[in-house]
């Protein structure tokens, strides 16, 4: 067995070793390119490095590579190995984590947008009256989808809020940390607070304006917040054993979260199982109930390509125009940070590293991963359950840019 996972972890370093001395406009074949995919993930399975994988690529609107990996859960609560491990499927539904941030939120946003009953240049102020103050007049929508709108980066909400209401009203009150447009600083209070104003505006629970407006218009039939409330048995892989890393950001002022009001004690409603079905992000579940602009969203692969469908054809689902092209290319402009309105667009991300002009993405603490080449017609969807082999030794988990980077460099070489 020693000697298995040796050679493997030769063969991963070796066909790296291939993709990054060659340069990526030497078109591989595509069964060159499925045997660097299995290879690179399979190596990373073995090695115990993650649990398992779901992949799906897709190009000129037919699915070049459709498969999943290892397990959706190999260990439980006391990190013991399941006998047998739950098999990873093609099927099964990812806490999708910040991939809600794009895919509810921001094509939420884009819907109200297009349809005009709001400007992504509103004053977030005139939605939300506690942005009316001279710190925050200034904040707009599109600061808020760009992350430039000088909020804090993160903050245990849970602490000082129960539920949507309390947070939508914390966040008000709590202080800028950065000056107003002046740095992309990425932050998960913007996009609670996006999902605030889809609830102002619609008049309607932010599930449930997704789900009527985004999720059964474009048959995402297993994109949903809280899947276990349903009464559906959804395959859904598992992601972390409690809050281990979440509960390090309020305890350990090294990682840069320290908040002079927070006594990490006061507080002690970490959860003490392994989470399937039930978002890993705490402030979504603590705080909201599971549903927020955020995270909480769980999805599959082939319900993310649904989404991804509409925007690679500029809006068009089948012969309805769901979104007008224009609104779609205002939103995936690059910036003078390099990102679109949402969307992630900088080149320099490993998850979509030399990709061309225009494209686009987004990843998610999960594990999980979005990129797309609208040059190319090509999308890649990568889910990994990362958390379920545990923290590692450094109380991080695991880092799978070794696996996102081949993969996606692999992926840029076949399509070209």
């Amino acid at each position: 067995m020693r000697k298995t996972l040796i050679l493997l972890s030769v063969l991963f370093c070796f066909t790296d070793l291939i993709l990054s001395s060659q340069t990526v406009t030497k078109k591989i074949s595509k069964l060159q390119l499925i045997t660097v995919i299995d290879s690179v993930i399979q190596s990373q399975v073995n090695l115990d490095k993650i649990p398992g994988a779901v992949i799906l690529i897709k190009q000129n609107g037919k699915v070049i590579y459709k498969k999943a990996y290892g397990y959706a859960q190999k260990y439980n609560y006391n990190h013991q190995l399941l006998n047998p491990p739950d098999k990873m499927t093609v099927n099964h539904l990812f806490d999708i984590a910040s991939l809600t941030k794009v895919i509810g939120t921001t094509t939420s946003i884009m819907l109200l947008a297009d349809r005009g009953l709001l400007s992504v240049e509103d004053p977030v102020y005139k939605y939300i009256k506690a942005f009316d103050c001279p710190e925050k007049k200034e904040i707009t929508i599109r600061n808020l989808l760009s992350h430039t709108a000088g909020l804090l980066e993160w903050y245990p909400l849970y602490y000082r809020a129960s539920n949507r209401q309390e947070t939508y009203k914390l966040i008000g009150e709590l202080p800028l940390a950065f000056p107003v447009g002046a740095q992309r600083r990425y932050s998960d209070l913007g996009f609670v607070l996006l999902g605030e104003i889809v609830e102002i505006i619609s008049g309607l629970p932010l599930e449930q304006f997704e789900k009527e407006n985004i999720f059964k218009p474009l048959g995402m039939k297993n994109t949903i917040y809280n899947p276990l409330s349903t009464g559906r048995n959804f395959k859904i892989a598992a992601t972390s054993a409690g809050n281990p890393y979440e509960k390090r950001m309020v305890y350990d002022s090294t990682l840069g979260f320290k908040m002079k009001e927070i006594d990490p004690t006061q507080w002690n409603g970490w959860r003490t199982y392994i989470l399937k079905g039930e978002v890993n992000d705490g402030n979504a579940w603590y705080a909201n109930g599971g549903i927020s602009g955020a995270a909480g969203l769980f999805s599959s692969a082939e319900d993310l390509q649904k989404l991804v469908d509409m925007l690679m054809k500029k809006g068009k689902v089948g012969s309805t125009q769901f979104i007008t092209s224009k609104t779609i290319d205002s939103f995936l402009i690059k910036d003078k940070f390099s990102n679109g309105l949402g969307w992630m667009m900088d080149p320099d991300n490993s998850f979509m590293k030399n990709s061309p002009a225009g494209s686009f993405g987004h990843t998610g603490f999960t594990g999980t991963s979005i990129s797309v080449m609208p040059e190319y017609n090509l999308s890649l969807i990568l889910l990994i359950n990362r958390q379920n082999t545990g923290l590692l030794s450094n109380g991080d988990y695991y880092n799978v840019n070794p696996v996102r980077l081949p993969v996606f460099k692999a992926v840029l070489r076949f399509c070209r």
